[in-house]
């Protein structure tokens, strides 16, 4: 953490070393090259290159997992449950190994990196359970002597692209589900985290070679922007699930829809909570602070706007001030801190920005916003979570920045209060903290607000996989993990069996 002199980080050496000997342990060896740079940001230097994939390893690996789901769709489900079984097994037993490299590459502090890997643990848990429950349901028909069902079958080959802020959850999250579906997958992880995607594909293989299950059925593609636009582009490609930036996403959603094939489209939030007047202010300063601070602002069920009530505004923006003066911001490796590194200094560029213009349309700065550990780290980017108190919604307060800045707002009404949290383009992730029933059922009602996610009494961040996650909106409207989700990984037939023995068809209608 620090010293009474200076701070400590790791030196890149370290975490060089220490990144080389995770993968070692998961029986992953890099491929060696020029191509791509393998970073960490807690010192923002290069810890090694690596080669890249080109278009023709891109045409190759779909090409691969084409010809692996025409098998693969045919085994039966629960046996495509063991693929998974035995992945969560292997996550089991090398949860430190996958956490150090979420740390190493993405800077998250050492219990939410962990925590990460153990969504992924839950996500293998959950698939395996649905691998015995893809139901199809039948229908009550109008015609006599005949039955009318529901059956659903695998997609094709998903197309994965992932984003640097959880660099292995969400790959879980699809590639799990898809696989106990009958799919096959084919994965393009975010430029900024290749080791961590080399560890999970490495996982899998293991678990496939150990299952039986043929290799093809997962394909990685380190690169660039090319190759995630031969995933968009490709018809054999039947699904492509991408998370990231609204802007990423109003470029993939149409591009798959001129060939006619779907997208599941993860996109930005700009997450909201209301803080009512009978909220237990104890309870909602502990999740604001992680809600906002956590993973350094850089989820995208981050907390972004406090909409607080007039009376309590005072009080609560001092109870926060207090807390962001405390939070521990260094090395992620480190137990005591709480805020590690953004993950580059364009970040902390786009951080001042936001907090320049909220100053210029009237906002005050009251926390945090300075960088930290400048010296130790030169290429780095350290930074304290910034706190700012906003006269109104205004222009950039719309905008969602990828960086811990919390904007506070104040209302009078509850009408006021969902007007403001509902009045982004965002609607990823919400929540109120109240203990007044009614105004919880309303914020969760149709007339509340306009969110995927909406939550009482706990923040906008740290859902569970065991529901739907995803958003309205901007955030563009895709659904992965829990629930029904699997439906989207999946495609449906519709089906009618004749066991009258003669012709009865439907609406009455008589020919011949």
């Amino acid at each position: 953490m620090t010293t009474a002199d200076q701070p400590v980080l790791p030196s890149t050496d370290e975490l060089r070393a220490r990144a080389r000997a995770s993968l070692e342990r998961i029986g992953v060896s890099p491929p060696d090259g020029a191509d791509l740079a393998a970073r960490t940001p807690l010192t923002g230097e290069d810890l090694f290159g690596l080669a890249a994939s080109g278009p023709g390893d891109a045409e190759r690996a779909i090409e691969a997992a084409h010809e692996a789901f025409l098998a693969w769709r045919a085994t039966p489900a629960p046996k495509r449950g063991e693929l998974v079984r035995r992945l969560g097994e292997l996550l089991r037993a090398h949860k430190e190994d996958v956490a150090d490299l979420v740390t190493v590459e993405a800077g998250k502090i050492r219990s939410e990196a962990l925590g990460e890997v153990q969504e992924m643990i839950d996500i293998c848990d959950f698939a395996v359970g649905l691998s015995r429950q893809l139901y199809g349901r039948t229908i009550a028909s109008e015609r006599p002597g005949h039955r009318l069902a529901e059956t659903w079958h695998p997609l094709g080959v998903v197309g994965v692209i992932s984003a640097f802020n959880f660099p292995a959850a969400v790959w879980s999250w699809n590639t799990a589900v898809a696989l106990v579906c009958g799919d096959t997958v084919v994965w393009k992880p975010s430029e900024l985290t290749p080791l961590t995607s080399l560890a999970c594909d490495g996982l899998l293989a293991r678990a496939a070679a150990e299952t039986g299950a043929p290799r093809a059925v997962h394909q990685l593609l380190l690169g660039g922007r090319d190759v995630g636009e031969r995933l968009v582009d490709d018809p054999r490609v039947a699904l492509v699930s991408a998370t990231g930036s609204t802007r990423m996403g109003r470029e993939v959603g149409p591009r798959v829809a001129a060939r006619l094939g779907r997208s599941l489209l993860e996109l930005g939030g700009n997450n909201a909570a209301v803080v009512a007047p009978s909220a237990d202010l104890d309870l909602a300063v502990r999740s604001i602070v992680f809600a906002a601070a956590g993973t350094a602002g850089q989820r995208c069920t981050t907390l972004r706007r406090l909409i607080v009530h007039r009376d309590l505004a005072d009080p609560l923006v001092e109870r926060l001030a207090a807390a962001y003066g405390k939070l521990p911001v260094g090395d992620p490796f480190d137990a005591r801190t709480l805020v590690g590194p953004l993950i580059s200094t364009a970040a902390l560029d786009r951080m001042r920005e936001t907090i320049a213009r909220s100053e210029k349309e009237g906002a005050t700065l009251l926390a945090g916003g300075e960088r930290r550990l400048a010296d130790a780290a030169p290429h780095a980017a350290y930074v304290a979570p910034a706190l700012v108190r906003a006269p109104e919604q205004t222009a950039v307060v719309r905008e969602e920045t990828f960086a811990p800045v919390l904007h506070v707002l104040t209302y009078d009404t509850l009408e006021e209060a969902i007007a403001l949290h509902n009045g982004v383009p965002q609607g990823l992730s919400s929540s109120i903290f109240t203990r007044d029933q009614r105004e919880a059922e309303v914020f969760l009602s149709p007339e509340g607000s306009d969110c995927g996610i909406t939550n009482v009494n706990i923040g906008t961040s740290g859902a569970e996989i065991g529901g739907a996650f995803g958003g309205e909106k901007d955030t563009g409207g895709g659904r992965e993990s829990g629930s029904d989700a699997w439906r989207a990984y999946m495609r449906r037939a519709t089906n009618t069996v004749n066991y009258s023995g003669t012709l009865a068809l439907a609406q009455n209608v008589s020919f011949l």
